[in-house]
């Protein structure tokens, strides 16, 4: 049975984000049974965790002897078992990477910015002065994926893949403003994922998991 790796505990506000969800959120959608290793976060900057990720993170996975990291690699292992995730045919499949890897390389280092700005350094000297440009360009980069959504339920195909539940987890950074939601287009994209009863699923088992009694101890 697959293994996953995730955090025991981790702060209220970064809780649905943490990484480990997307990769339930594929299996579950793949219907494909896994267990979850728990792991305190200092556990993961030990050498036997960085054995399996190297950058001391969540999540890992371990499939039958095969250890993988990087939620975006994990996701594509699961879609290549699964037709729920993959399209069978060579251009959705190509389709598919593509937008996974758009999700990964063109949207979500451009919303990581504004993101680490607003919950890391809101009233830093840096922060207000970079806070302007840095949505700006989120924006752009949105308006560019909503150009692609505009009369589409789905990035590829007409139907769910690995490349929406990548997007949809990237669009959620920015959860904590109005900046995706309010969009017409991807407002509505985004709800529509998160209501798949899958994604539902994965997002209360990852709650769940949490165990405010191994929160570390104020300093």
């Amino acid at each position: 049975m697959i293994e996953i790796t995730a955090y025991h505990w981790v702060p209220p506000f970064v809780r649905g984000l943490v990484r480990d969800l997307r990769v339930r959120w594929a299996l579950t959608e793949a219907g494909i049974p896994y267990t979850v290793r728990l792991i305190a976060n200092s556990d993961a900057k030990q050498p036997a965790h960085r054995a399996l990720q190297p950058f001391g993170q969540v999540p890992t996975c371990s499939d039958d002897g095969l250890d993988m990291f990087e939620s975006g690699a994990i996701c594509l292992h699961i879609a290549g078992r699964s037709d729920a995730l993959m399209p069978t045919d060579d251009a959705g499949r190509a389709h598919t990477l593509m937008w996974h890897m758009a999700a990964l390389n063109s949207i979500e280092p451009a919303l990581v910015q504004v993101l680490d700005i607003d919950l890391f350094a809101p009233d830093s000297a840096w922060g207000r002065e970079r806070r302007p440009a840095a949505e700006a360009f989120a924006r752009t980069r949105l308006a560019d994926l909503a150009a692609h959504l505009k009369d589409r339920d789905y990035l590829v195909a007409d139907r769910f893949t690995v490349a929406d539940l990548t997007m949809a987890c990237t669009l959620q950074m920015l959860r904590h403003s109005d900046i995706v939601t309010s969009d017409p287009v991807l407002g509505p994209y985004l709800a529509r994922m998160e209501s798949r009863p899958a994604y539902q699923t994965a997002l209360a088992a990852q709650l769940a998991d949490f165990d405010d009694t191994m929160a570390p101890a104020a300093a």
